[in-house]
């Protein structure tokens, strides 16, 4: 009985210091955020309380917020999207390449790079101008001159343009996830359904993919939360123009807090997003753990 009373208190112990650091650094910063947003402040001078002032002009007077709000889920399905096709991808790997390591890392290349180069790149791509527009020059080349378009300042463009570039950055992240989950399946399961007459696209129904749903969840996970915090890359390619065609919640958080100087407006900005990603994992976890009991 002492034994187990000094094994829980060693425990407790070792585990306290962590806890105590994760909560102030996560969960403090998330409480005095949702407390600024009931106030008016410019982050700097007094600040007033307005209670839910600064939600309530959020939801029904703020013309850029809902947009931004679909914009970021829009993101978000996109991101989502690039799952299916990394899990191709890592199955073609896996099956048909005999040393596919380099590959995987060749495709993991753009997470590595800054989110400040692979902007400045893709804004050279997508340059309208002649001297400096690639894919314009190869949409030339090819005969389409109609599709070529002013890619990052066109409205009803701009926000398909950045969409594109995060799946180009995130593809290779994904497709090592599942190549490693899938690397992990045991060789003998796949000769054992080969016995039994399942190959190729039968055995990845049946074995592939039930057994990498936690993986797949993971990769759902990441990309969704990853997306509904997009930033940096926005910022670096558009700034969340033109005339706010490419504004995010991020982007508009931002520019409350510290374009506009309404740090408590931004706060609550802050908070919904913060809402959000908390709803959103519930949902994706409840859904992934239906799938999981239905394949097992």
């Amino acid at each position: 009985m002492n034994v187990l009373k000094v094994s829980r208190f060693t425990i407790v112990a070792f585990i306290l210091p962590c806890t105590l650091i994760y909560f102030g650094i996560v969960f403090v910063p998330i409480l005095v955020s949702l407390y600024s947003g009931l106030l008016e402040w410019n982050g700097i001078g007094q600040s007033s309380f307005v209670g839910l002032e600064n939600f309530r002009n959020l939801f029904f007077h703020d013309p850029v917020f809902w947009p931004s709000v679909r914009r970021t889920l829009m993101f978000a399905v996109f991101s989502m999207a690039e799952i299916p096709l990394a899990l191709m991808v890592a199955i073609f790997l896996r099956r048909y390449i005999r040393k596919p390591n380099f590959l995987v890392s060749s495709y993991f290349m753009p997470v590595i790079l800054s989110v400040v180069i692979i902007g400045q790149l893709w804004k050279t791509i997508y340059n309208p101008a002649a001297m400096g527009g690639m894919l314009n020059q190869i949409l030339e080349t090819v005969g389409l001159e109609s599709w070529t378009r002013s890619w990052l300042t066109e409205p009803k463009v701009a926000m398909f343009a950045l969409y594109f570039v995060a799946l180009w950055q995130y593809l290779g992240y994904h497709t090592l996830i599942q190549f490693t989950g899938i690397s992990n399946i045991p060789a003998e399961i796949y000769e054992a359904a080969r016995i039994d007459g399942a190959e190729g696209f039968k055995a990845d129904r049946y074995i592939t993919f039930p057994m990498i749903i936690p993986i797949f969840k993971i990769s759902i996970v990441l990309a969704f939360i990853g997306s509904l915090q997009a930033f940096d890359m926005v910022m670096v390619m558009t700034g969340g123009g033109p005339a706010h065609a490419t504004d995010v919640i991020s982007t508009h958080m931002y520019n409350m807090s510290f374009l506009s100087m309404k740090y408590g407006y931004g706060s609550s900005i802050a908070a919904v997003l913060v809402v959000v990603c908390l709803i959103a994992t519930v949902i994706i976890n409840f859904i992934f753990n239906k799938l999981e009991k239905r394949f097992s």
